[in-house]
């Protein structure tokens, strides 16, 4: 595969874990309690689970990725708590999209098959593009939870912590 395509596909990934982490510093006080609707994850929970998606898939597909990396839910009695702390969601995103990106390109230029006892993807690629699908629609589902709670992102935060990842427009007066 042409390097500097594997470069893009793998910046996209970035990208997408930047607008992450630029959401979750925009959420307002008590943000992360919000929720859809009664009975829905709260901004939290989702948070937690995107960082749990990638740490199972890893261990499915790459294990040797996954070793060491932050575990966001704890277990409290018979209750799983998703993190709540920004500081250790942001170091735990950045550790497994660093990760995830290692282990596709680890893929691609040993050849080594993306797969485990339990799971395979047909090409790296495909990792990037189902966890990019994956967190697209919690990124959806949180900024929802957050209209719920009362809070619309105004367009300049927004166009900042989301847009300005993937273009720059450039308007003149």
């Amino acid at each position: 595969m042409n390097d500097s395509i594997v470069q893009a596909l793998l910046d996209s990934y970035r990208r997408n874990n930047a607008i992450l982490i630029n959401l979750l510093q925009a959420l307002p006080e008590g943000g992360m309690e919000a929720k859809a609707m009664q009975g829905s994850p709260s901004v939290a929970e989702q948070f937690s689970h995107i960082q749990q998606t990638r740490l199972f898939w890893l261990n499915q597909v790459a294990p040797e990725f996954a070793a060491g990396l932050t575990q966001l839910f704890r277990k409290d009695g018979e209750d799983w708590l998703a993190e709540r702390d920004p500081t250790r969601i942001v170091q735990a995103l950045n550790e497994s999209c660093r990760a995830v990106c290692e282990a596709v390109q680890d893929r691609l230029h040993t050849g080594q098959a993306m797969q485990g006892k339990n799971a395979r993807y047909d090409h790296p690629v495909f990792l990037l593009q189902h966890l990019l699908w994956h967190e697209g629609y919690h990124v959806g589902q949180i900024k929802l939870a957050l209209k719920a709670f009362g809070y619309t992102m105004p367009e300049e935060v927004e166009e900042k912590a989301i847009w300005s990842q993937w273009r720059t427009e450039i308007w003149e007066q």
